[in-house]
């Protein structure tokens, strides 16, 4: 032992920090939890697969988190099992009630509360750090800890205010019209340039003012983010605020010194980014202008613009029965439209009187159709709709020029010809379903005011073999199957 005055010099001395040992076991277990991982992205890759795919993730889920438990001293079990308990019973009474139109908002909010989790703990890990065992010799936080704690809180504090946002706009809590404010891009540009000075300044002083500073421009830049965007946009922010929160996650796994947790954020975070950048392609938008928080807010902008006032064909529900009955192929397109009025199931219903009538039912989902990633699918999939019934653009596209009918109901956007046509239209280059080449186009909208998230006509509208079924969409499908059955 060293005389008392060796030990003065030395300084104060630094808390104890246990480090455990790496159990294989506990390798192991996390490495089965990365597999299920795995296999439930693959299985939510299509409809028919998803349920298991969902149960792969549960499966992968409870190994990793009661590995976690078994594994790491914590200081009241029975605190943490109360609060388990408390979160899953809120999960669990939501699912229940949540409806299905009502997805895209809960996806929003529990990607906002991934966010505040990975604040939550980077706050935690900076007020405590040798709980963590993330300090030095010196007491102080180790320099690669600094890094990975101020990247996951300004990641989630991103993920956290911008799904806040989305959550608004899609739960019509907020308009769902793009909010410009001057010099917007400067403006994130500077607060950009802010995060990244002082989260230096953290990572090379261990300053207290740096960390939180990080944190209130991250809150800030995640709002600036998002209320550029139009609300018919969402699908693909959806998506990446998705991939934010699994990076975050990811961040945060560095600091809990968790594998698990840093691959399953790896994992999210990748498969978020590269689903987003296929909707990009999927809309004819650039990946990096969803990062930079302008993505279809011109386009958005223009939703206020007059249309030419032109004739068009009106129809009644017993005039789409009876040319519905005579068709031998029937493609079915549905949009936000649909979602909105919750009429799957009654689309469904039509599309099973029209089979016993020998008609045959296809559906076409096009990749950024509804509010979310896969809106559509989960829908239809809710309505029960045979998975075999349900095609993406590309594998049915070819089809329209066959097809006696495209029945279209609440889309727009995506069965416009103005993408492939127009140059200056703001979709122009989207790749868009051929419905004008089928014999008899039907569309279901509310009125001739309404135009998609991009503000311009549909000259579908139009043309000779257009009938316009102008009524809510579930009240009109369900007149329809009236006639239909009658």
């Amino acid at each position: 032992m060293l005389p008392p005055e060796q030990m003065l010099e030395l300084g104060p001395p630094v808390a104890e920090v246990t480090v455990h040992a790496v159990n294989p076991w506990v390798a192991f277990a996390y490495l089965v939890s990365g597999v299920f991982f795995i296999l439930a992205l693959r299985g939510l890759s299509s409809p028919a697969t998803s349920r298991n795919g969902n149960r792969f993730g549960m499966a992968g889920m409870l190994i990793a988190v009661v590995t976690t438990l078994v594994t790491h001293d914590i200081a009241s079990l029975p605190e943490i099992v109360a609060a388990m308990a408390i979160g899953g019973g809120i999960g669990f009474v939501i699912a229940r009630r949540i409806a299905m139109t009502a997805m895209p908002q809960l996806v929003a909010a529990f990607h906002s509360l991934v966010g505040l989790a990975a604040v939550l703990v980077a706050i935690a890990a900076f007020l405590d750090p040798a709980a963590f065992a993330i300090v030095d010799a010196n007491g102080a936080i180790e320099a690669v800890a600094r890094i990975e704690m101020v990247l996951g809180a300004a990641i989630g504090a991103i993920t956290f205010s911008g799904s806040v946002i989305a959550f608004a706009k899609l739960n019509g809590n907020m308009s769902g019209a793009p909010i410009l404010l001057p010099g917007r891009h400067f403006i994130n540009l500077a607060i950009v340039l802010g995060i990244a000075v002082f989260a230096f300044g953290f990572w090379s002083g261990e300053h207290a003012i740096d960390f939180w500073l990080v944190l209130a421009l991250a809150f800030l830049i995640g709002f600036l983010l998002i209320v550029p965007i139009g609300g018919a946009d969402m699908p693909v922010v959806v998506s990446m605020l998705n991939s934010y929160s699994g990076w975050a996650a990811a961040a945060m796994g560095f600091t809990l010194h968790n594998t698990a947790m840093i691959v399953t954020g790896a994992l999210v975070g990748s498969s978020g980014a590269i689903l987003s950048y296929i909707m990009c392609r999927a809309m004819n938008r650039s990946f990096i202008s969803v990062i930079a928080g302008g993505f279809g807010a011109e386009a958005s902008a223009a939703g206020g613009a007059a249309k030419e006032q032109r004739p068009y064909k009106r129809g009644s529900a017993e005039d789409a029965a009876f040319m519905l009955k005579q068709a031998e192929s029937v493609i079915v397109i549905p949009g936000y439209g649909m979602a909105v009025a919750q009429a799957q199931h009654a689309l469904r219903e039509m599309g099973d009187l029209l089979k016993k009538e020998g008609v045959s039912v296809k559906y076409a989902i096009h990749p950024v159709a509804g509010r979310m990633p896969g809106h559509m699918n989960v829908l239809l999939a809710e309505a029960q709709v045979p998975y075999d019934d349900v095609f993406e653009l590309e594998d049915i596209n070819s089809e329209f020029a066959q097809a006696d009918v495209a029945f279209i109901i609440g889309a727009n956007d995506v069965v416009n010809p103005a993408a492939k046509t127009d140059k200056t239209s703001p979709i122009y280059g989207m790749p868009v379903f051929d419905v004008d080449k089928a014999k008899t186009v039907m569309f279901i909208k509310r009125s001739m005011g309404g135009v998609g998230y991009a503000g311009v006509d549909n000259d579908v509208f139009y043309l000779d073999q257009t009938l316009m079924l102008l009524a809510d969409a579930k009240k009109m499908v369900e007149e329809i199957n009236k006639a239909l059955a009658d």
